[in-house]
């Protein structure tokens, strides 16, 4: 065992030989020198294990793992799942001019808190209250970083110490197990039933109203449903209850639908209640994310009466939840295209809306860039998409992709773990057997990366 220890090559000997082995390869010394550390002391540890008697080391795979090592963590890629707001794969993708404004003032400074008329210091808030308020028909705006900010932010502010009335039915959870009693507990309220899981009225609300209440919270159930025998308090009617007590009354709309009804009907989507809507309604403060159905970067917008979010803005936790200049550029670009009438150029609105012949001939475009190569056989196939993100939990729709099939025996496991490892990861989803690529997510400018992708394989 010893003589075959001594085998093993010194560190710089082996990364010498995966330099060689790659000379186009991208890494950087300090990847192929670390690349080859861990190597050997992989087979070290094998030969002592007995599970390997070979001390040779591939070079050509320590130059690969130097890419890998090379590589950032945070990288794009090509979304073939189907899900239009996936919140593992980063929810929204950018609209051009989103990008083009985060670009823009990423490059530089900016006037993030500099009012340019006056010649001194403004105010982050500033930037998007006239266009949010003129967007959703409120009287006052302002931007955190996510929707769960938003909802902390208001209830510290308006309920911290007191109690907020909230329907059984409406005590949802959202992603990383992060549910509405524990950001009441976390803002300091009393949580205060009322209702059944599938029934809650007015009248329980009203008759759970006392000297402690500060708050009438209801909460859109954006990411599940309740069918059958059914019913809920409106926005309109819990206003009037909150006022005839003198409370505010907030709605967390948590997606955020930005486009109206026949928007919605006309591309084929259940019917969501607007931002508008609900401001229309009444509601002292509504809070929505940025970054689902609005298709924006992460973020969370609250708008409602001017002296409620005053309140909000001058709350200590405002400085901790606060926007940064990158948030805010992409913001208002996403919000100018609604502005200009142009919401077909939110790209997860565009997914949403694009026709099923125009997906068919995305992939029947995609199996045709791929040609006839190799082992793998391909197949246009009906699959079914959907909105994700936690928005429009009931929503599909029909959608196409393509199947992918190994001739050489690799099965669906094997053919989704080396996409996934490519220079630019395709990920897809295995159903009934086989890995499928959903088109409608795929963009038409990265069809070409997804068959080099296939061919790769």
């Amino acid at each position: 065992m010893t003589e075959t220890l001594r085998r093993l090559p010194a560190v710089h000997v082996l990364a010498d030989a995966a330099a060689a082995a790659a000379p186009t390869s991208r890494a950087p010394r300090w990847a192929v020198v670390e690349a080859a550390r861990r190597a050997i002391d992989a087979r070290r540890a094998a030969l002592l294990a007995g599970t390997a008697a070979d001390p040779a080391i591939d070079a050509a795979e320590v130059a690969a793992a130097a890419e890998r090592l090379a590589d950032r963590s945070l990288r794009r890629v090509i979304n073939a799942t189907g899900v239009v707001l996936h919140t593992n794969l980063g929810r929204a993708p950018l609209a051009p001019a989103a990008i083009d404004a985060l670009v823009d003032v990423a490059r530089g400074y900016s006037n993030l808190e500099y009012d340019l008329a006056a010649g001194g210091r403004g105010s982050r808030h500033d930037h998007l209250h006239a266009l949010i308020a003129e967007l959703t028909g409120a009287e006052a705006a302002i931007v955190v970083n996510n929707n769960a900010a938003a909802t902390v932010l208001a209830l510290s502010a308006l309920a911290t110490g007191r109690e907020v009335i909230v329907s059984r039915g409406e005590l949802i959870e959202i992603g990383g197990s992060f549910r509405i009693p524990d950001i009441l507990a976390l803002s300091g309220c009393t949580l205060v039933e009322v209702g059944t899981t599938n029934k809650t009225r007015v009248a329980d609300y009203e008759r759970a109203l006392g000297p402690d209440s500060a708050l009438v919270l209801k909460v859109h159930r954006s990411n599940f449903a309740i069918v059958g025998f059914t019913e809920e308090a409106d926005v309109a009617e819990l206003v009037a209850l909150a006022r005839g007590r003198s409370l505010p009354a907030m709605v967390d709309l948590g997606s955020g639908a930005m486009i109206d009804a026949a928007a919605q009907r006309g591309i084929g989507l259940p019917v969501e209640p607007t931002v508008r809507e609900v401001v229309a309604a009444g509601a002292d403060v509504v809070c929505f994310s940025g970054d689902k159905l609005l298709g924006g970067p992460q973020a969370g917008i609250l708008v409602g009466a001017a002296d409620t979010i005053k309140r909000l803005r001058a709350h200590p936790l405002m400085r901790a939840v606060r926007p940064d200049k990158l948030t805010l550029a992409a913001l208002e670009a996403t919000l100018a295209l609604y502005r200009d009438g142009a919401w077909r150029g939110v790209p997860a609105l565009a997914m949403l809306d694009l026709p099923l012949d125009a997906v068919e001939a995305r992939a029947r475009r995609l199996v045709a860039t791929v040609g006839d190569h190799g082992t793998i056989s391909l197949a246009v196939v009906e699959t079914t998409a959907t909105v994700g993100g936690g928005a429009m939990p009931t929503a599909e729709l029909a959608s196409r992709g393509v199947a992918l099939r190994s001739d050489a025996g690799r099965g669906p496991d094997a053919l989704d773990a080396a996409l996934r490892a490519g220079r630019v990861p395709v990920i897809g989803r295995i159903e009934d057997g086989r890995l499928i690529l959903d088109v409608r997510t795929i963009g038409d400018d990265e069809v070409a990366e997804v068959a080099a992708a296939i061919r790769a394989l």
